[in-house]
């Protein structure tokens, strides 16, 4: 049974630990609103840009000589997964989420005798798959430094991914993320970002008059230029997602830890109250039995 001087200093222990927690939350929470707005404002251009790239390749006259990010290179034998984490932990099953979608993928590559390469933007999700796929990661983006992820991170991974691209290291690359829902949800998605997947074209509908449109310089020249800058825009909205999904993901878990730190604090309190009361009858008894001794 503990002393009570024991159970002072573990009360004392959690109400420290609860202060950290609820500072962290807190944090959390002011951060969050900046990140959901900034991952909002991206998701309107990040969709518009694939849907002119749809419909500029829907005009093309013909796909000969179309840019390899766009149509591939006629294989699928090489696969690059460009997993996205977070570089710190304490929000819940956020990373580990992430990393299990990749994980999911990869096997089901390996098994179909594909070879595989992984570029990990972040630090969770490279120490999670270096104990398994360790000679499979190429390169590791590291942004712990970068106070405020923007467009030159996302740069910088993009011209990566394209130089391995233009250079015949793999054929399909994937991009692995958490879009961001609300505080509660934060789904794992699986993006192909070469080639292109692309929605489909919007079709005219024939009950209403449409533009018939001519592009100067030629379909295939906008695509060739679009193209590079969509894998950006891709990678740098994926970013703009794991930041806020993981800052609401952290701030569910400290406020859960907060709560959780009050409910022990609550117990070892009672406990300590039961034992001193024990001790102090205890002494009580000693006494009077004493007493009637003499």
């Amino acid at each position: 049974m503990p002393s009570l001087k024991d159970l002072r200093n573990r009360i004392a222990s959690v109400k420290a630990t609860r202060k950290i927690t609820k500072a962290m939350q807190m944090v959390a929470a002011a951060k969050l609103r900046r990140a959901q707005e900034t991952a909002t404002a991206a998701r309107p251009y990040a969709k518009y840009m694939d849907a002119v790239l749809a419909n500029l390749n829907a005009h093309m006259a013909s796909k000969e000589g179309a840019s390899p990010l766009l149509i591939g290179t006629g294989k699928d034998d090489t696969y690059l997964a460009v997993v996205m984490t977070a570089e710190r932990g304490l929000a819940g099953a956020f990373n580990t989420n992430i990393v299990r979608r990749a994980r999911e993928d990869i096997r089901t590559n390996l098994a179909r005798g594909k070879k595989v390469k992984i570029i990990c933007v972040g630090r969770k999700g490279a120490d999670a798959l270096r104990r398994e796929y360790g000679k499979m990661i190429v390169h590791t983006v590291d942004l712990r430094a970068v106070r405020n992820v923007g467009y030159g991170e996302a740069l910088d991974i993009a011209r990566r991914v394209t130089h391995m691209f233009d250079n015949g290291e793999f054929d399909v690359a994937t991009l692995y993320f958490s879009e961001f829902h609300n505080i509660l949800t934060q789904k794992p998605q699986a993006l192909q970002i070469i080639p292109a997947k692309l929605p489909e074209a919007a079709r005219a509908d024939d009950s209403h008059p449409h533009a018939d449109y001519e592009f100067e310089p030629d379909e295939e020249e906008i695509l060739r230029d679009l193209l590079p800058r969509n894998i950006a825009t891709q990678i740098y909205r994926a970013l703009l997602e794991n930041l806020a999904g993981f800052y609401a993901a952290q701030m569910s878990a400290m406020d859960s830890a907060t709560r959780n730190a009050g409910d022990m604090i609550d117990r070892l309190t009672l406990n300590y109250n039961r034992t001193r009361q024990a001790q102090i009858t205890k002494e009580l008894i000693e006494i009077i039995s004493g007493a009637e001794a003499v």
